[in-house]
């Protein structure tokens, strides 16, 4: 499974997905655009294409980020899509995954930080890389926004704080508004950059602050999306 991953900053790692691509022993290529590498030219070599989160929305421009380039990584997941190829945005990967369909990001209705559990919908308890997962179980979280809908779209997990935790776009395309992928190192690296707004949003109520983001185990989940990966792998794999 040809693996490429595009990250957006150093403190927004790929986390478990890295992890994952590893212990299975797949090909795994990066696009750290923060250190000016450039994106894939085309679809060909790759299978799974992981567009990682960061601080930028969509509507961001390269004047006000000179090394973030929408179009461009709009253009690339559109590549992948028409090529029948796995794609899974993360984040901010998942508005772009969205975008790239047609379907405008939008304002999360809470901005949430931490450890929260998201919730199976009636589509998500029946979808087979789901499957056996609980009805409700903990991610991680880190947005503000949140990923488009198309008309093919379907929901698989919600929040309290976000009706979008878990879209999918169609059998291999999908986004993640959730952070499953978060470690421990993840999360320190996240502290560090945010740790002057994590005070200011102190008062919101899915927001925790560090010792508690610092407490939270992570493991449980990882698990559940290598699960979710290995399935997705493995279906995309055996056409």
């Amino acid at each position: 499974m040809r693996t490429h991953i595009v990250v957006h900053e150093a403190f927004e790692a790929p986390g478990a997905f890295e992890d994952w691509a590893v212990s299975r022993g797949y090909d795994l290529g990066f696009s750290r655009v923060y250190e000016g590498d450039a994106l894939p030219s085309s679809s060909q070599d790759i299978d799974l294409l992981i567009v990682m989160g960061g601080p930028q929305q969509p509507s961001t421009t390269v004047e006000e980020c000179a090394h973030f380039d929408a179009a461009a990584e709009k253009a690339l997941i559109s590549s992948c899509v028409e090529a029948d190829k796995a794609v899974i945005g993360i984040c901010l990967g998942a508005q772009l995954v969205g975008e790239s369909l047609g379907a405008t990001w939008a304002p999360s209705p809470n901005t949430e930080i931490g450890s929260f559990p998201v919730t199976l919908t009636a589509a998500g308890r029946e979808h087979p890389f789901l499957a056996g997962f609980e009805d409700s179980f903990r991610t991680g979280h880190w947005h503000n926004d949140m990923p488009g809908l198309t008309g093919d779209a379907t929901v698989l997990a919600t929040s309290a704080g976000c009706p979008r935790q878990i879209v999918a776009y169609s059998r291999y395309v999908y986004g993640f508004q959730c952070h499953m992928e978060f470690t421990p190192d993840c999360v320190e690296a996240l502290i560090e950059h945010d740790e002057k707004e994590l005070a200011l949003l102190a008062d919101r109520p899915f927001v925790q602050q560090p010792d508690q983001l610092r407490a939270n185990d992570y493991t449980e989940m990882n698990a559940k999306l290598m699960t979710f990966l290995d399935r997705l792998a493995a279906d995309y794999t055996g056409r």
